[in-house]
């Protein structure tokens, strides 16, 4: 072979492959994997991409704690029905992805079709078709849960503005069982007959529910946020005297607070704020069944706080109930070194710990004066640096100055336990922003 023969086959060789690749990227542009979806009556046509559109952070942007199995769902669960979560974005992103949870129940749930959408408006079923996306779980378009766990769902391509409501859909064909749910939303969700899961009207969705069913958590992909801020609370964090469908809970003025300051060019993190109050939550005692109802803080915390998105800094809001619900006498050190311990598990991850003192609860009916004297000595131990690295004090703020064991009147809901919207208001108010900044301290 002459050496000019020889550089010929080489062109030759390299153009082939060179044409072959070719071929092969322009096959694979056109081939989208991204499962499609078939859309009756006005359903919109889609087809996001189950990639991340732009770079960022994951943060949470909304969470709520599983508190139990649904009463009345014991046999069927929702087989048959879509249910349609409605919840509130504390910060924006580029794309999404959810978790849901089978914590309670006795049987896999089978999840066939799920979605997730902004809505139309304020308090609605509708969703704006544009946004409509239909959500996999490992390419999958269906997953199975295992009694007790929970899934991670793919990313879907969708910008979520803060403060938006999302609407997050799921449909299940059997019985599974206790549904896993969160009583006590303060936001109005729906349930419809049969699989309407990418029916953006909202027509279907007859049936108006005060709970979260399934859903635990909304994470987006934020060039908005850096990290995630957990509040660990009883039912004040839950917000349950709180106007339903208003977005009033102290940690919803909060996130506002935050990001209007950063926006304006306050030297803060850039966070997302999400919410795991739990009704009726103590530090110490957890509620009755296995896995246990209304879980203790102490049980909790790994699950609801640390294994959260992105934690940057924690907040709780505990201990009340431990000196209300207690039939005998609580003792304030034992409130007090289990809320150390969970400052301690948080300080194991770098994390920084606001806790707040107990507000006054005079006149609620489970108030006595020696358990006025108990939450005296908790909040003094708070106050004096002995449990968190630093304070909020809700206490000060809230109470009344000419009874400093009752709620000021213009905060009080009416059961003199619980604010009312302005007191609610006024908890986000006193929040000092610069609390959030920083790692914890190594020791208390």
């Amino acid at each position: 072979m002459t050496k000019r023969h020889g550089y010929g086959v080489l062109s030759a060789l390299v153009a082939l492959i060179v044409a072959l690749s070719a071929a092969v990227c322009l096959t694979a542009a056109d081939d989208d994997s991204t499962p499609r979806s078939t859309f009756a009556g006005n359903r919109p046509h889609r087809d996001p991409s189950a990639a991340p559109a732009s770079t960022g952070t994951w943060v949470g942007a909304w969470a709520t704690a599983p508190v139990g199995g649904e009463p009345g769902t014991e046999t069927s669960g929702t087989a048959g029905r879509s249910v349609r979560n409605v919840v509130h974005a504390s910060t924006a992103g580029t794309s999404a992805r959810i978790t849901l949870s089978n914590l309670y129940g006795q049987s896999p749930l089978t999840i066939t079709h799920a979605s997730l959408a902004l809505a139309a408006g304020h308090a609605t079923a509708a969703a704006d078709p544009a946004t409509m996306r239909r959500l996999t779980f490992n390419g999958g378009t269906g997953v199975v849960i295992p009694a007790g766990g929970q899934v991670l769902s793919d990313p879907v391509r969708l910008t979520v503005p803060h403060g938006a409501d999302v609407l997050v859909t799921t449909y299940s064909p059997t019985p599974s069982g206790p549904v896993t749910y969160h009583p006590h939303a303060q936001q109005t969700s729906y349930l419809a007959q049969g699989d309407r899961t990418e029916d953006a009207t909202g027509t279907p969705y007859t049936e108006r529910t005060p709970y979260w069913r399934y859903l635990t958590a909304l994470d987006v992909l934020s060039n908005e946020a850096d990290g995630t801020v957990v509040v660990l609370g009883d039912s004040i964090t839950d917000g349950i005297t709180s106007t339903v469908d208003a977005n009033r809970r102290w940690t919803d003025v909060l996130s506002d607070r935050l990001r209007t300051a950063v926006r304006n060019g306050g030297d803060l993190p850039r966070y997302g704020i999400v919410n795991e109050g739990i009704s009726g939550n103590q530090v110490l005692a957890d509620g009755p069944g296995r896995p246990a109802e209304n879980p203790s803080g102490l049980d909790r915390f790994g699950r609801d706080v640390l294994s959260r998105t992105n934690v940057r800094a924690v907040v709780i809001d505990l201990g009340i109930n431990d000196i209300l619900r207690n039939p005998h006498l609580a003792d304030p050190d034992e409130i007090t070194d289990g809320l150390r311990t969970l400052v301690r598990q948080a300080h194991a991850r770098g994390l920084r710990v606001v806790g707040a003192t107990l507000m006054p609860c005079r006149g609620h009916l489970r108030w006595t004066p020696a358990r006025e004297a108990v939450r005296r000595q908790v909040n003094a131990q708070i106050r004096a640096g002995r449990v968190y690295d630093t304070v909020v004090d809700f206490d000060k703020a809230l109470r009344d100055p000419y009874d400093p064991s009752r709620l000021r009147p213009a905060y009080d809901s009416g059961d003199h336990l619980h604010p009312s919207d302005p007191g609610f208001a006024r908890m986000g108010e006193v929040f000092d922003l610069g609390t959030l900044k920083g790692a914890g301290q190594a020791e208390l």
